[in-house]
């Protein structure tokens, strides 16, 4: 495949200019939890997977080619429990290794919005 060089101008970014702050915070926020959703699957997959390879088929009561779509079905649908339920602990680590920049700006947007003493005074009985 050969690249024109005349036609890489009509070439236009998805989002044209620079992103608002807020806009950089949801791409951000998008992209940590498109990672743990990608990264707890992935791993809680394969365990499931490896586990299921270690046992053999029964001799009597095995459900054929169904009960494997069966356990397919299930092992996907634990591993996106195990996801949701703990993905934070294998996950975020990894995330700060892999997108520093989005993760300083998700610390620094939690940090800026946990409320503190000070906001306490803002919310007087009438």
């Amino acid at each position: 495949m050969k690249i024109n060089p005349a036609q890489l101008h009509a070439i236009k970014p998805l989002r044209p200019g620079d992103a608002s702050a807020q806009q950089q915070l949801d791409d951000a926020q998008e992209v940590k939890e498109t990672f743990r959703t990608f990264i707890g699957e992935s791993f809680f997959g394969q365990m499931m997977k490896a586990m299921r390879s270690t046992q053999d088929k029964p001799a009597y009561f095995h459900g054929g080619h169904a009960e494997e779509v069966f356990q397919g079905q299930l092992d996907q649908t634990l591993a996106q429990s195990m996801t949701a339920a703990s993905a934070d602990t294998i996950a975020d680590p990894m995330f700060r290794q892999q997108f520093p920049k989005q993760a300083e700006l998700l610390r620094r947007a939690e940090t800026n919005s946990s409320a503190g003493l000070d906001d306490l005074q803002q919310l007087r009985r009438r």
